[in-house]
């Protein structure tokens, strides 16, 4: 009989399995056909299964979170109450996470409200509310948290409530300028505030937005309200209207799968033609992936106890083409951040650029890009990078054709420039010596490099560079210079001569053709 208990007792295990095996299987690609299997089974005697398998699926593989928030935005289209009961079990799991101090959870949780936020199961209120309670007291991990929530739904957060989003980041700047949190929080913040910047990816990708705007229902539910998770939905209870009741939940999968199911397949082929290159899209304008690159790089960079071992991770990470420019850029940007000019990265600069002359390159290309927008620094940050590009041309790491980039005259500099170039060479002349690096200066093959610094096309700016060496204390390099100076006015003299007579000889050519042309004519 089908109203038997050990019947029902069968089916009620028939349906747990099918549950979670149609969960485990679930992906973007197939999400529109475990849909349809997913109805015909009792969703609604199986409601307490179906929340406590999805979520257990999703805590075990955050990576498919879209694709459950997804699917429970199709679900709560048809059955509420089930969307209802699971926004109440996530958000007291995520106070159970929150008191226990249990971070892998709390992540899990709040990764998931933010993707049904931008599936608008969930009110934006909610995820608002949970920033704020995160940010109260931050700590490492509370700020961490909530920096990967804002980056799940900031898109969504900026449409509907930007004001609310605003606030978020102002509160944001403020634990930045407080500077009480590691500097590892620190960098996500920034990175975060970039992401801002650049624009949010998409709230909801569009092979999973699956939902009618008119047909979404979102449900509004506090941190701090009672709520009742329903603990028992989730096991077996004998049901006296077992047949009845399954009849009904047959008549309702027929009139919800009636329609739907041939709809999603017929736009299923025109919306997959576009998949890709709606991707592309979407990864070109959030650049997730340099992002994450240049955390990556970042981390290893501060972790790291000694510059052999930042070198020998760095150079274990995978790179894709035209990728290398980066480790050179977040290497800069650690140096210039720093209080005070730490050895630490300009021997880490000079082993990349020994190990790779891809990275040596790189280097050439981040000094003259430094000294294009040297104007735009601050001083400190100014003095350390002129520090590091010094250590790496005074060992050798670094070409010294790139000082040709440099041009020192009084109209071709800036007050930054100057510092610049005064801090460069004082760091040369103490690394190599002023007797070594006036050997260097005066090398033969050198000089067409070191003309834009050493300018000797007129008096004026020749002197500007022997007054600007020898104010900073370095008047000893410019002893070429000077005696080049010393040596202009008979330059000049010894030119003029040349001219005058060039010159006369050009006059005294037409008379003698004249005085030829003229003694011709009296032989005849």
């Amino acid at each position: 009989m089908e109203e038997s208990l050990e019947y029902q007792k069968k089916s009620w295990i028939a349906l747990k399995k099918s549950i979670n095996g149609l969960l485990n299987k679930i992906n973007k690609a197939n999400i529109k056909h475990i849909i349809p299997e997913l109805f015909e089974e009792n969703l609604i005697r199986g409601r307490g299964l179906f929340c406590r398998s999805i979520m257990k699926s999703q805590l075990n593989s955050a990576i498919f979170t879209d694709v459950f928030a997804a699917l429970i935005a199709v679900v709560n289209t048809k059955f509420p109450q089930i969307g209802e009961l699971l926004c109440k079990r996530i958000i007291l799991q995520l106070r159970r996470a929150y008191n226990n101090n249990n971070k892998p959870q709390m992540l899990a949780s709040v990764k998931f409200i933010g993707h049904l936020v931008n599936q608008q199961v969930v009110h934006e209120l909610v995820a608002l509310e949970l920033v704020t309670l995160l940010l109260e007291k931050p700590t490492d991990d509370s700020v961490d948290v909530a920096v990967g929530f804002v980056k799940e739904c900031g898109s969504m957060l900026q449409d509907l409530c930007p004001l609310g989003l605003h606030a978020i980041f102002e509160r944001f700047r403020g634990i930045l300028h407080e500077g009480e949190i590691d500097k590892r929080v620190q960098f996500l913040i920034e990175d975060l505030f970039a992401l801002r910047k650049h624009k949010f990816q998409p709230a909801v990708p569009p092979e999973l937005d699956l939902v009618e705007e008119e047909d979404r229902l979102t449900h509004e539910i506090s941190l701090g309200d009672k709520v009742d998770e329903q603990i028992e939905l989730d096991v077996f209870k004998p049901d006296p209207n077992f047949v009845e009741n399954e009849n009904k939940y047959e008549q309702l999968q027929k009139r919800i799968l009636g329609g739907g199911d041939q709809d999603e397949e017929s736009e299923d082929d025109d919306e997959s033609k576009d998949e890709d290159e709606q991707q592309m899209k979407i990864e070109d304008e959030t650049e997730t992936n340099l992002i994450n690159l240049r955390r990556t790089v970042y981390l290893t960079i501060m972790s790291s106890a000694e510059f052999e071992e930042a070198g020998h991770k760095l150079l274990k990470i995978r790179l894709e083409p035209g990728q290398e420019m980066q480790l050179c850029i977040m290497l800069l940007e650690c140096c210039s951040q720093e209080k005070t000019f730490l050895h630490y990265y300009a021997l880490l600069g000079q082993r990349l650029c020994m190990i790779n002359k891809v990275h040596q390159k790189n280097f050439e290309k981040s000094f003259m890009q430094q000294y294009s927008m040297i104007h735009q620094l601050e001083t400190n940050k100014l003095r350390n990078v002129a520090k590091f590009f010094a250590h790496l041309l005074g060992t050798d790491a670094l070409p010294w054709h790139v000082l040709a980039y440099l041009r020192l005259t009084e109209e071709d500099t800036t007050s930054s420039s100057r510092i610049f170039i005064k801090i460069l060479f004082q760091e040369l002349s103490g690394h190599l010596g002023i007797r070594m690096l006036n050997e260097r200066l005066s090398d033969p093959s050198m000089q067409e490099s070191f003309e834009s610094i050493f300018p000797k096309d007129n008096p004026k700016n020749m002197r500007f560079a022997i007054n600007f060496f020898t104010s900073i204390g370095l008047g000893g390099i410019t002893e070429n210079l000077r005696d080049c100076l010393k040596n202009m006015p008979r330059l000049i003299l010894q030119q003029d001569k040349r001219v005058s007579r060039s010159s006369e000889s050009d006059d005294d050519r037409p008379r003698k053709r004249r005085r030829r042309r003229s003694q011709v004519v009296n032989c005849f």
